[in-house]
């Protein structure tokens, strides 16, 4: 129990100190909107149901590990992140705590371009449980990569440099607005071993109801990714953190 109310006091002073701050709060907004806006200029019509599965993804990815990477690296290079480590709880629960507040900035951004697109085309989701399920997995696995860039980040710019060497080219190898069967042969290999790829395949399934790859083999990918990062990010800041 005393566990649980550490997790919900870490999560509330997030919340409260970072995610529910006035410029976040509009960030997380105005990212997605510009987005979805520049794709309805540039393609207008039905065209934007067959991009928006690349801009709810584009919108959790960004969100979720700008927002951590840079938290954790702020309250690091303020030594407030010590007193975490050594509080009397366990490291996963706190580890839990850390990414709760960005996985729910991460599903707030996801459905920002969605609402959005409703207003100038007509959505028909195809199933409502498994897009809310699919932007969790996309958001935690999202969130868990953030993580494991602050582990190895000391400064805050270098977050943003760590975080643009591992986003920029998931735009272009994840299917999120090039098909993979658009890619060279060299670069396929490479879009399957990354857990956006099956997160924007499972979102397209739900929007337009053109996934390529089974449903249940991408959810059970997005689940091996967010454990092994889980896993690596533990281990490292046991490695890197704990004294």
């Amino acid at each position: 129990m005393k566990s649980w109310i550490a997790f919900w006091n870490i999560l509330k002073k997030d919340l409260k100190n970072y995610y529910l701050k006035p410029p976040n709060i509009s960030w997380g907004i105005i990212f997605p909107i510009s987005w979805t806006l520049m794709q309805l200029i540039r393609s207008p019509g039905g065209n934007i149901l067959e991009l928006l599965p690349g801009l709810v993804s584009m919108s959790v990815l960004f969100g979720t590990t700008s927002m951590l990477a840079v938290t954790i690296t702020f309250e690091r290079s303020g030594r407030s992140f010590d007193r975490l480590l050594l509080a009397p709880i366990s490291l996963s629960i706190m580890v839990l705590a850390k990414i709760a507040g960005t996985i729910l900035f991460g599903i707030f951004n996801a459905f920002v371009p969605i609402i959005f697109a409703s207003l100038f085309i007509e959505l028909s989701i195809v199933n409502w449980g498994l897009l809310l399920l699919t932007v969790l997995m996309i958001a935690i696995t999202s969130a868990l990569t953030g993580l494991l860039i602050a582990v190895s980040a000391k400064q805050v710019f270098e977050t943003q440099t760590f975080s643009n060497f591992f986003r920029f080219p998931m735009l272009f190898l994840c299917g999120l607005f090039i098909p993979i069967s658009s890619l060279p042969l060299v670069l396929r290999p490479v879009s399957f071993c990354l857990p956006l790829t099956y997160g924007t395949d499972l979102l397209r399934g739900t929007i337009t109801g053109t996934n390529t790859l089974s449903p249940l083999l991408s959810f059970g990918m997005l689940v091996v990714f967010a454990v092994a990062l889980f896993l690596i990010c533990r281990h490292n800041i046991n490695r890197k953190w704990i004294l």
